[in-house]
This record gives structure tokens, C-alpha cells and sequence, in this order.
């Protein structure tokens, strides 16, 4: 039976989970706000659709840089300082956005609302320190639950806009933030890791030191995975409402609450990936994500079409179109698949990186959020350029089908490194997952031995 780290009680760690939790929840809701607010302020500046992705978009772009950065600070001064200031600095961005009035000062101001993403890498770390490596992927799981924020401002973000307007729905926001970041300063704990160098005397590793493991191509694969389960996520959390006000005509709230619709398997199911990575491997989660995202992307793309076939008695016409409820359905499945990605792609990290979780995380995090930035944008040009709807879905088809034969190609190479005499198809489907393969890179603190991974680690 596993056991917590040295001198950590099981409380402390239901408490640190539960705070970090709930202030990443609240964190995330901000940090998507725009999704609803930028479609009235949309409106109120008659704004292009690109200039509304890039709007969308722009938070997302500081909430990506910004996590190599805060991952760094967090392995440095602990999880508990760099959170509350993060939360508070952001509360005070938001604060200031309810004064802001042309699209440039817009765009400037989500500079700053972006820095809520920022907590995603400083939760990743500072939770991770809390738990033993055979119980982080459900622990940090949990924790990605906190995605929901993005339906808690789908679902509520609409009614606060229609009864008071944007910018008392920025100030609701900023008071809520700040409070959860004084309520999360004094009820927790500094990490058993920060605490022990602190005990200790020790300094912080240095950023070169801390940065060291990005030389490795095996960190920018997972970050191209997490690029498609994170950065789509949030594209598409951001996204949907427009998409759903345009494609199908319906008012903000009900478009608010099908992209919550979305957003809600997409957040708490990250819990059951996390779990499913332990006992499974993240290897195989990402396999389930990967191919049921792009069953669920095909169909959602394929555009409202006419047909006219030569029948004996003349021309049949027909047409095939995905209805509303077909588009909300595939949305929530391809939702959920990503939840479990999510999960897979971040159980990597404290088994490989154990000493580097917060700049190892804060680069996945980072390129995933990248994703974020850019596909909103990618989404209104070619809305602009095609003037079909769902073009944003086959832009993912497209992401997903590149990542999917990458990653097997990539894990069929290094099986076969290991197992020259590896051929076929039968023996490759029930070979177990394999670690510390020769030629890939390995960080000098897990050299050791395969004997040191745990079960389903392997990617």
C-alpha cells in the first residue's frame, strides 16, 4: 500500500487538493470570461470575426507564457506564495476592465485577465508535491477538474451580462477571485518540498538548472498532445457560444449553455483519465482520446451540403446538415475523450520529471496553451475566408489526425529499438508499455533503471 511522503498526513493532503482545486476552478472561470462578454462586445464595437478571436484569444496567449514562468517561481518560493499573488494580480486586471471602452485598450486588458491561466502549472506543482507518484495521476486528475470553471462561466457569465451588463459581470468576477486567493493564503500549507528546503537551508535551483529538461524531444511530444486536449479546450470553451449563435441562430444564453454542456465532461472527467492513466497506462488513454476525437470531429465538420442526383423519373435533390442536437451531442462526447487526455499527458510528468515538475509542466502547459491562443483565431479567419461554419471542426480534424500518426509512428519506432525482432501487429497490441527505451531522452535524475517507473507511465 502506498504511502503519503515523508511527514505528510493524509488530511493535509485532502486539504491541499481541495484548495488548489477550487481556486484553479475559480481561476479558469476568468479566464474564459471573454467567451461570453466578448460576443455583447462584440456587438457594441461591430468587430470582425477574427478581431473577436483574437480577442478571445488573447488571454489564453498570457495565460500560456506566463506558466514556464510561474512553474519556475513555484519550484523557487512554493505553490502557496506564487498562487496568491498570481490570483490577486489577476483579480486586480480584471478589476480594471470594467473602465476599458475602445478594442485596443480590450486587448490590452486581457493581457492581464490571461493571467489567470497562469495557475494551472502553479496547482500541477505545488499539488504534485503533496502526493506519492502511485496516487498523483488521480491527485493532479482532481485537480484538472478545475477546467470546469470554463462551464461555471457558461452557465452563469450569461445571466449576470443580461442583468448587469459586462462590466459589472468583470467587477462580480475580480471580487470573487481576490476573495478565493486571501481565503486560499490562510488556509493552506506550504508544500512538503518548499518546506524541507526551507528547514533545510537550501537554495532553489537555479532557472538554467530548472530549464534543463526541455532539451529533451520527449518533453515537446507531450506538449504537442497537449496542445489538441488543452489548447482545443479552451478554443473551443471560448468559441462554442459564438459558433452556436451563428450557425444556428440561438440567443447568447442557450448557446452558453450548450458550450457549458461541452465544458463540463471536458472538465470533471479529468479525474477519471488520471485514474484510468494509473491503472491503464497514458499511453492507451491517449490512443481512446485521439481516435474517438477524431469520430466525433468528422462528423461535427462535415458542412451543410445539397445533393442532386439523376434519378429515372428526373433530378433528386436532397441535403445532409447536422442537426443542433447532433452538434451539442458530438461536442459533449468529444469533450469527455479530451478530459482523459488531458489527465494522460500530465501523469507523465512528475514520474519522469519529478524534480522539474513546474518547468517541465509550465513548457506542456505552455505550447498547450499556445493552442488557445491560436486556434480562436485560426477559427475566425477561416470562417472569414470559407464563410463555412464548420471549419473550425475540420482545422482539428486536421490537428488530431497529424498528432495520432505522429505518437504511434514515434512509439512504434522505439518499440522496435528495443525489440528488433518486433513485426507484427498482434504482438505489438499486447506488448505492456516500455520505458527508458535506447536513443530517447532520459533526465539525469531518473537514470537508475525502468525499475524506478511505476506502472503506466510510459508514453
Amino acid at each position: 500500500m502506498s504511502q503519503p511522503p515523508e511527514g505528510v498526513q493524509r488530511p493535509e493532503q485532502y486539504r491541499a487538493l481541495t484548495l488548489s482545486t477550487v481556486a484553479f476552478t475559480v481561476c479558469f472561470a476568468v479566464w474564459t470570461i471573454f467567451s461570453i462578454i466578448g460576443v455583447r462586445i462584440q456587438q457594441d464595437l461591430g468587430l470582425s470575426e477574427t478581431q473577436f478571436g483574437l480577442l478571445v484569444a488573447t488571454p489564453v496567449l498570457t495565460g500560456s507564457i506566463s506558466r514556464i514562468f510561474l512553474g519556475i517561481w513555484t519550484e523557487q518560493f512554493g505553490g502557496r506564495l506564487v498562487f496568491t499573488i498570481q490570483m490577486l494580480l489577476t483579480a486586480l486586471c480584471v478589476y480594471l476592465l470594467s473602465f476599458v471602452q475602445t478594442y485596443e485598450l480590450f486587448l490590452l486588458a486581457a493581457l492581464g485577465v490571461g493571467l489567470a491561466g497562469g495557475s494551472f502549472i502553479v496547482g500541477i506543482a505545488y499539488t504534485s508535491a503533496w502526493f506519492e507518484k502511485e496516487k498523483q495521476g488521480t491527485a493532479l486528475g482532481i485537480f484538472g477538474a478545475g477546467n470546469v470553471g470554463a462551464a461555471v462561466t457558461n452557465f452563469g457569465a450569461p445571466f449576470l451580462l443580461v442583468a448587469l451588463g459586462w462590466e459589472q459581470t468583470a467587477v462580480v468576477y475580480a471580487t470573487v477571485l481576490a476573495i478565493m486567493a486571501v481565503v486560499f493564503f490562510i488556509f493552506s500549507k506550504e508544500d512538503p518540498a518548499t518546506a524541507r528546503r526551507k528547514r533545510e537551508g537550501r537554495k532553489p535551483n537555479s532557472a538554467l538548472m530548472q530549464l534543463e529538461p526541455l532539451k529533451y524531444l520527449q518533453v515537446w511530444r507531450f506538449s504537442l498532445y497537449y496542445f489538441f486536449v488543452f489548447g482545443a479546450f479552451v478554443a473551443l470553451a471560448s468559441y462554442l457560444p459564438r459558433y452556436y449563435v451563428g450557425a444556428y441562430g440561438v440567443d447568447i444564453a442557450l448557446a452558453g449553455t450548450f458550450a457549458a454542456l461541452y465544458s463540463l465532461p471536458g472538465s470533471v472527467f479529468r479525474a477519471l483519465g488520471g485514474w484510468l492513466s494509473d491503472v491503464y497506462g497514458a499511453r492507451a488513454v491517449m490512443y481512446w482520446t485521439f481516435i474517438a476525437s477524431l469520430v466525433c470531429l468528422f462528423f461535427l465538420s462535415y458542412p451543410e451540403t445539397r445533393y442532386v442526383v439523376q434519378g429515372k423519373d428526373g433530378p433528386i435533390e436532397f441535403s445532409m446538415a447536422l442537426p443542433l442536437w447532433g452538434a451539442v451531442l458530438f461536442t459533449v462526447v468529444l469533450g469527455f475523450f479530451m478530459s482523459l487526455g488531458k489527465a494522460a499527458v500530465y501523469k507523465h510528468i512528475p514520474v519522469y520529471y519529478p524534480n522539474h515538475v513546474g518547468s517541465v509542466g509550465g513548457l506542456v502547459g505552455m505550447i498547450g496553451g499556445l493552442g488557445g491562443f491560436f486556434l480562436p483565431i485560426a477559427f475566425g479567419m477561416v470562417l472569414d475566408f470559407t464563410g463555412i461554419w464548420t471549419s473550425s471542426y475540420m482545422v482539428l480534424f486536421v490537428l488530431v489526425a497529424v498528432s495520432l500518426t505522429w505518437m504511434h509512428f514515434a512509439i512504434r519506432r522505439m518499440e522496435r529499438r528495443k525489440f528488433p525482432g518486433l513485426e507484427s501487429e498482434e504482438s505489438f497490441r499486447y506488448l505492456p508499455e516500455i520505458q527508458d527505451l535506447p536513443g530517447t531522452a532520459r533526465p539525469p535524475e531518473r537514470a537508475t533503471g525502468p525499475q524506478s517507473q511505476p506502472q503506466g507511465s510510459g508514453a
